[in-house]
């Protein structure tokens, strides 16, 4: 039972899992959003451009007709026209296609946050090639839930779609005295009507199957707490590869520090346990700085190597101890403590015989 509970996803998602989710193609998407999308660039397109595109195709049907008695069944000229009839399809149908295609893609935009690159749904996946999984996929949760929001899409659009022409009902037998134009721009607007009652319709059902695809889609990231402890551990690194590491670095600085011993210009030490190696260069500092610096071991090492080189050893217990706790390797030596480093400095040059500046 403890097993089954650790196993549990009872947290929610970390913005890492999120992350990789979407870089992997994986977003909250719902189709009824971009039904919406495409139905509201349709109306405004219908609306906005519906009788000029209306009158374009009457004149050319008029030209098609007017000149049906002069064409010649040639093969130029049936090229000719089946190019003319072309270029006329292209430009009444074009804008109309263009605006839908502008809001498919911007239905996507809204739901991806911004265009959204992957490769890997476009990977082959041959477990889709097994049949018994694709009947499966026919009718599963997801397959049967889709066909009930058609079934339901359809009845919905249909039951507009009837109360709307029911309420035209009365203007339809006089259309019988109307020319064609006349005709087309009443079903125009009676379909720009049903396009725009199904349009709300469409908006509110979108709303709520967007909702509820963005929480499938946070629930299906959940995590267990293993997850989560093992995303923080390669988030972190693995602390033994971290430990690691730092022993290197702490080797590599130790070299160095010791390679500078042997430059120094004395070693202050504290009689039982610490050992500070200083160096005053007049052409690149303004003050002594601390070259080198350890207790324990690393102080009884620093004191061998200064023995071999012949650099001095000044015992001062209060300022190796200072020295230790307030200044680093690399750094210079504070203004508090220029005369005590003075005097040191200005006693190991007298043993040298060095005059100093």
């Amino acid at each position: 039972m403890a097993e089954e509970n650790k196993d549990q996803k009872t947290e929610d998602p970390t913005s890492k899992r999120i992350t990789d989710a979407e870089e992997k193609g994986n977003f909250a998407h719902s189709r009824e959003i971009t039904s919406s999308f495409i139905l509201l660039g349709a109306v405004t397109i219908f609306a906005a451009a519906g009788a000029d595109l209306t009158q374009r195709m009457l004149l050319s049907w008029r030209h098609i007709f007017t000149e049906a008695a002069f064409i010649q069944l040639s093969v130029e000229e049936l090229y000719r026209l089946l190019q003319w009839v072309m270029e006329k399809i292209f430009l009444i149908l074009g804008p109309v296609l263009l605006t839908i295609m502008i809001m498919g893609v911007l239905s996507n935009l809204f739901q991806t946050g911004g265009f959204q690159f992957s490769m890997h749904p476009l990977a082959p996946k041959f477990s889709k090639l097994n049949p018994i999984k694709g009947v499966a996929r026919i009718f599963s949760k997801n397959a049967l839930m889709e066909l009930a929001k058609s079934l339901f899409k359809i009845s919905v659009v249909s039951y507009i779609a009837f109360q709307t022409i029911r309420g035209h009902w009365d203007e339809i037998p006089p259309l019988m005295g109307f020319g064609v134009g006349q005709i087309l721009v009443f079903m125009g607007d009676v379909a720009l009507e049903i396009m725009l009652k199904v349009f709300l319709v469409m908006l509110f059902l979108a709303l709520l199957d967007y909702l509820f695809q963005k929480f499938t889609y946070m629930e299906n990231l959940r995590m267990t707490k293993q997850e989560i402890k093992d995303e923080r551990k390669e988030m972190d690194g693995n602390p033994q590869i971290k430990q690691r590491i730092r022993t290197v670095q702490l080797e590599m600085t130790r070299k160095r520090m010791m390679a500078a011993v042997p430059h120094a210009d004395v070693v202050v030490t504290n009689p039982t346990h610490l050992s500070i190696a200083i160096k005053y260069d007049l052409d690149k500092a303004t003050a002594p700085a601390v070259v080198a610096k350890g207790q324990g071991e690393i102080a009884m090492r620093i004191r061998e190597i200064a023995r071999a080189n012949g650099v001095p050893l000044v015992e001062d217990k209060p300022l190796a101890r200072v020295l230790f706790q307030t200044v680093e390797v690399g750094q210079l030596i504070p203004a508090s403590l220029y005369k005590a480093v003075a005097e040191i400095l200005a006693y190991v040059y007298r043993l040298r015989g060095k005059v100093p500046v």
